[in-house]
């Protein structure tokens, strides 16, 4: 294993690069506060609007429940929205409250979960950025892109749920270097997951770093193109690459 510092760690020059994708959560913006306030936001929503289920349900059962039902359901998995939505429905329906309710319960939890603040480096340097390659983002998530600020950035936004495939899938990686008319080796990802973002961009054909702000450790046998903790130090290294 090795451990990421404040600087760039380079494993090697690659071929010439003309777009950037990039995934969302915990890469342009952290993720792990935003999830858990909608969820509170949703459960505070659900004691005044449908009690029967908080007094059934809890954040973590509600939470137990969608991994379970993701296990049985490829579909769901791909759907992150799809499969708070059945749960939520499941729910509703196992203590009689009204399903139609659930609509708005999702609301609560998708405006919460819209309320993200990026990383201080993501504006700036998507500005700059865009300026110099052709830009996209590849995503499991159900991020609007539009309602947080960033969509003005990239030509091309692939969400897992809209496309029927999920990360480390090759088939969406390849569909966004197609939307942008570039093949996999003139394309890198920057993801924080070691295993959907990194290897999973390698095994489609890209070139993958890894965006690394938590100061966690890559697993052994995965090994990055270049590791970073800031959109800044992206910036350098594929200038590095023009040389």
């Amino acid at each position: 294993m090795h451990r990421t510092n404040n600087s760039p760690t380079l494993f090697g020059k690659p071929p010439a690069i003309k777009a950037v994708l990039f995934d969302l959560d915990d890469t342009l913006w952290p993720i792990g506060p935003v999830i858990a306030r909608a969820e509170q936001l949703l459960f505070e929503w659900l004691v005044d609007n449908a009690p029967a289920v908080t007094r059934q349900s809890s954040i973590d059962s509600l939470r137990q429940r969608r991994m379970e039902l993701a296990a049985t359901d490829p579909a769901l998995r791909i759907d992150l929205w799809k499969l708070r939505h059945a749960v939520l429905t499941e729910a509703f329906a196992g203590v009689g409250e009204d399903v139609r309710k659930v609509d708005a319960a999702m609301d609560v939890f998708s405006e919460a979960r819209h309320a993200v603040t990026p990383f201080a480096d993501v504006q700036p340097a998507l500005a700059r950025l865009q300026r110099r390659v052709l830009l996209g983002t590849v995503s499991n998530g159900f991020a609007d892109l539009g309602k947080i600020g960033l969509a003005q950035h990239f030509q091309t936004s692939i969400a897992a749920h809209r496309f029927g495939r999920a990360k480390p899938d090759p088939a969406i990686f390849h569909a966004a270097c197609a939307a942008l008319q570039v093949a996999p080796e003139e394309t890198v990802y920057a993801g924080d997951d070691p295993l959907l973002d990194v290897a999973g961009a390698q095994q489609a054909g890209l070139q993958a770093v890894w965006i690394n702000r938590f100061d966690r450790v890559l697993p052994d046998g995965i090994t990055a193109q270049a590791s970073f903790t800031s959109l800044e130090q992206l910036e350098a290294w594929l200038e590095q690459t023009r040389d």
